[in-house]
Parts: structure tokens; C-alpha cells; sequence
């Protein structure tokens, strides 16, 4: 069963950090490059970040750049999303997403003071 699930979330406030998780199961991660989204509400899904399979390119919205970053363990099947000096305006609910299989339920990160 294949099974993509994020934790990591929470309330932080301006100028902090989280770091998500995404656990994959169900398939071989490491053949798979894998996307951060987020969406808050009535707003677009936009796509935060991607890595490829092996974990040795990526890419990052201009809203984020330079304070994300995305890592993967493909012996651990985990991708990672470091969000650092974060500000209200990236509380959205983060997913990841794997084309072609799937993607998680999300996790909340909310921003504020």
C-alpha cells in the first residue's frame, strides 16, 4: 500500500523554523524525484520545492529561496523540508508529492505572533 505521510508541522512564530517530514511507503522512493506543495485557504496550490531522485538537484519557489531547503534519505524513504525564517505569509498546509503515485494528507504550519 503506498502511503506518503508529513509531519513536522505546527505554530511557529515570525523568523522561526520547522523542519517537515514525508515518509513514503508502498514503492521505491528513490526512483522518484518529489515535490513540496502547500496551499492555504483560498489561495492556488503552489509548488514549493523539488528534488530529484537522487537528491543531487533541486529547485525552490522565488517566495522561498534562500530559506528552504530540501533534503532526502532514500535509505530512510524520507524527504525533508527545512523552512527557515519563516513569515505569516508561508502558513499554508504542506504536502508532498510524488508524481505518478501519490500525496500525503499535509501538515499545518501556521505563522504567527
Amino acid at each position: 500500500q503506498v502511503q506518503l505521510v508529513e509531519s513536522g508541522g505546527g505554530l511557529v512564530q515570525p523568523g522561526g523554523s520547522l523542519r517537515l517530514s514525508c515518509v513514503a511507503s508502498g514503492f521505491t522512493f528513490s526512483s522518484y524525484p518529489l515535490n513540496w506543495y502547500r496551499q492555504a485557504p483560498g489561495k492556488e496550490r503552489e509548488l514549493v520545492a523539488n528534488i530529484t531522485r537522487a537528491g543531487d538537484n533541486w529547485m525552490y519557489a522565488v517566495s522561498v529561496h534562500g530559506r528552504f531547503t530540501v533534503s532526502r534519505d532514500n535509505v530512510k524513504n524520507t524527504a525533508y523540508l527545512r523552512m527557515n525564517n519563516l513569515k505569516p505569509e508561508d502558513t499554508a498546509k504542506y504536502y508532498c508529492d510524488v508524481p505518478r503515485i501519490g500525496r500525503g494528507q499535509g501538515t499545518q504550519v501556521t505563522v504567527s505572533s
